[in-house]
C-alpha cells in the first residue's frame, strides 16, 4: 500500500500518457474502434461519437498527467478518472463481451488503475 502512495505521481503519470493516446479515436474513428475493439462504425453519427469519446478519454489522460503534478487537485482528477475507467470496464463487461479478444487488454489496464486510484483515495483519506 505504501507503494502506491510514494509512487502515485508516477502512477497517474504514466497512465495519464498512455490514455491520452486515445485522442487517436478523435483524429481517426476508425482507426481508434478497430484498434481498440477489432471493429468500427461508420456514418456522420459515428464520427461525432467516437471522436467526442476519444476526445473526453485524452481529456481524461490530460487531468491524469495534471494532477500528477498538482496535488490540491489529485484526488478530484482521481475520481473523475475512476469513474470513467469504472464506466468502460463495466459496459464492456455487459455489453461488450464479443470484443474481450482486442479490448481485454483496456480492460485490464483499467481495472488496475481503478483499483490503484481508489486505494490511494482511500490511504489518502486515513492519513488526514
Amino acid at each position: 500500500m505504501n507503494f502506491i502512495f510514494s509512487h502515485i505521481k508516477w502512477i497517474m503519470l504514466v497512465s495519464g500518457i498512455i490514455t491520452c493516446s486515445m485522442i487517436l479515436s478523435a483524429l481517426h474513428p476508425s482507426l481508434g474502434l478497430t484498434l481498440t475493439f477489432g471493429d468500427t462504425l461508420n456514418g456522420d453519427l459515428a464520427n461525432i461519437i467516437v471522436r467526442n469519446w476519444g476526445a473526453l478519454i485524452a481529456l481524461v489522460g490530460g487531468m491524469l498527467i495534471y494532477g500528477a503534478y498538482n496535488e490540491p487537485n489529485r484526488n478530484l482528477v482521481l475520481v473523475v478518472a475512476s469513474i470513467s475507467k469504472s464506466t468502460f470496464v463495466l459496459l464492456n463487461l455487459i455489453y461488450g463481451s464479443a470484443y474481450f479478444a482486442k479490448s481485454g487488454i483496456a480492460l485490464v489496464f483499467d481495472s488496475v488503475l481503478v483499483i490503484l486510484f481508489v486505494l490511494y483515495l482511500l490511504l489518502h483519506q486515513s492519513k488526514k
